[in-house]
This record gives C-alpha cells, structure tokens and sequence, in this order.
C-alpha cells in the first residue's frame, strides 16, 4: 500500500483513507465519485468529501467529524467540498455496530454478491474474516444486504432494521 500501512500511532486516518481511495480506485472496487469511506478513531470520524474523484482526493479534502459534539472541521482545501453523502450512513454504522470504519462501494464484485444472495451475504473458510474482529478463518460472516435506492439518505431506515 506504497507505506500507508494502518497501524496505531503509525498513520494519520486522513492519509489512510486517501491511500485507501487510491488503492480501491485501481483495484475497481470504487468508481470515479461513486462510494465511500470513513475511519473511526480517538473520537474523531474521518470522512471522504463527495463528489471528488477517489483516486484524486487530497489528505487536506478529509472531514474531521468530533464524535461527541458531531461538530465537523472542514477541510482548508480552497475547493468548495461537501462531506460523503455517505455521512449519514457512516454515522448510523459507527453508532449501531461500533465500527472503526466503514467502505460503501458500487463495485461490480459487491454487486454482483448482492444478486446472488436473499437478505445476507454469508462467506467462510476465508483467510480474510481474520481481518474482521473476533473472527477467524472457520467462522461464519454474515454481511446483511439493504437494497439500494437512489439517494444514499434513504438507506438510513433500512440500516435500523
């Protein structure tokens, strides 16, 4: 990941998540605007601007949302940028699941795993899950799957459920 490892105390989130952009723009798991992402850290929330080109986001694009207060830094770019569209959803995940992060992609492979399955999307035996806290390479994932819509903030009820 050209030295954006993610490590605590080793990476600013802001720089993770403009590698990250980077990275999934190559691998095809996002699209010129489409998806997001938002990192989850020290009671701050880092999240991508929308409507910017993912492989062109600068570390200076980031919002910096105060988890307690919701209070958003805005970025210093001269650009005028609007936090995710995304945020609403990044915010619920954060709230709901107590994630650390959230990735929202339109990419062909996540798609494609939504036509294939009902309601969840269940994988295992994957050396992946490890990623996933307190899971294991045996364990059983289920990814619950919310129809799109063509705004991101009508996906917010969907979420609760």
């Amino acid at each position: 990941m050209n030295g954006l490892k993610y490590e605590e105390g080793n990476e600013d989130p802001k720089h993770v998540i403009t590698g990250l952009c980077r990275q999934f723009y190559q691998l095809g798991w996002v699209t010129g605007t489409g998806g997001g992402i938002s990192i989850r850290e020290n009671g701050k929330w880092y999240i991508a601007p929308s409507g910017v080109q993912k492989e062109r986001i600068h570390v200076d694009d980031i919002f910096i949302v105060d988890e307690a207060t919701e209070v958003v830094e805005k970025s210093p770019n001269k650009r005028t940028l609007k936090m995710s569209a995304c945020y609403p959803l990044f915010r619920l995940t954060f709230h709901l699941r107590d994630a650390g992060a959230c990735i929202h992609t339109h990419s062909i492979h996540a798609v494609l795993a939504t036509l294939i399955s009902a309601d969840t999307f269940v994988v295992t035996h994957l050396e992946m899950i490890k990623g996933i806290e307190g899971h294991g390479y045996r364990d059983r994932l289920e990814v619950p799957i919310i129809e799109n819509t063509p705004h991101e903030e009508e996906l917010e009820a969907s979420m609760r459920e």
